[in-house]
């Protein structure tokens, strides 16, 4: 048992390492395609074409002078980026393993738990480090994540009435033959632009506005916080591509298939953020409150009763 338990916690160790590395060059491969889509290079002088460039990134970050504002909420100033950081490698524990690990049967409601409690690390970031930018940040940020996660759970309840379980591994058994990408199309789309919402990227991205927020809720952050902050924002959009690719592309994790759909659900987070301007913010709640809560309503009604319809049917 205890040699079970200390093999589960090293497989997760190693896998939480590997997440670490994956950010790093998600950085790197993001830095790449924007300059390409500027017209320009990106980064290419550390290492060989630039592969060096993320770990320079991090050595600079870690080893600046740490300021942190004099009239602050230090206790929590410095304790929100590391929980946002432990937040966002906790949502990693869910993803199913065919090798030894955690194998969660509620994998989903472990995600929604574990993602909606980062809006308490945000706020509490912003409201701590007593700025004012800080703190519009943050409840902006705040109000954007609550939104589009009621949308969210509602669009996520049509994938689970047609699978009938928490579990990822059910959604790879169920996608074999056909990917739900093309049963439920529209959904597929609404999820993408809720994942995006939820992570605050482009052209949702209010909660950093540098034009009016002077880079929002982490405006006082400095060195190895910011840092984690970033870390915690790149692993959060690795999870999300990865939930993607296993809610409607058909993950199979033992074909390198999947890591190719992974990798092209990655390139549209970043080519999102080179194409689209920001959105209006009262346009944005709009868009969550009128538009994606009735229709992903409506659709859980049509699937639900198409799944009841097939139950009733079978017996």
């Amino acid at each position: 048992m205890f040699q079970d338990l200390l093999l589960s916690l090293l497989v997760m160790l190693v896998l939480l390492v590997m997440v670490l590395i994956g950010v790093a060059f998600f950085t790197l491969f993001e830095r790449k395609i924007l300059g390409y889509i500027h017209i320009r290079k990106g980064p290419n002088k550390v290492g060989y074409s630039g592969l060096l460039q993320p770990f320079s990134d991090a050595v600079k970050l870690f080893t600046k002078e740490q300021s942190s504002p004099l009239v602050s909420n230090l206790i929590l100033f410095y304790l929100c980026p590391l929980m946002n950081f432990i937040f966002s490698l906790l949502l990693w524990v869910s993803i199913p393993f065919y090798s030894v690990n955690f194998s969660f049967s509620f994998s989903i409601l472990f995600m929604l738990c574990v993602s909606s409690l980062g809006v308490y690390t945000i706020m509490l970031a912003g409201w701590s480090s007593n700025s004012s930018y800080a703190l519009l940040g943050s409840l902006r940020s705040v109000a954007q994540i609550i939104s589009y996660e009621v949308s969210l759970v509602l669009i996520l309840l049509s994938f689970l009435f047609l699978v009938l379980s928490f579990d990822f591994k059910d959604f790879i058994k169920f996608q074999e033959s056909s990917w739900f990408l093309f049963v439920m199309f529209p959904l597929s789309m609404m999820l993408f632009v809720s994942f995006l919402a939820e992570t605050n990227r482009s052209p949702f991205d209010f909660a950093e506005g540098e034009s009016e927020l002077v880079s929002g809720f982490n405006v006082e952050y400095s060195s190895g916080l910011f840092a984690m902050i970033f870390l915690a924002e790149y692993a959060s959009i690795l999870f999300m591509s990865m939930i993607c690719t296993f809610l409607f592309m058909g993950a199979d994790l033992m074909s390198i298939y999947y890591y190719l759909k992974l990798g092209i659900i990655m390139f549209f987070w970043v080519w999102v953020r080179g194409t689209l301007p920001r959105y209006r913010y009262d346009k944005l709640m709009s868009l969550a409150w009128k538009s994606y809560l009735p229709v992903a309503l409506n659709l859980l009604l049509l699937y639900f009763s198409i799944i009841m319809y097939c139950m009733y049917n079978i017996m």
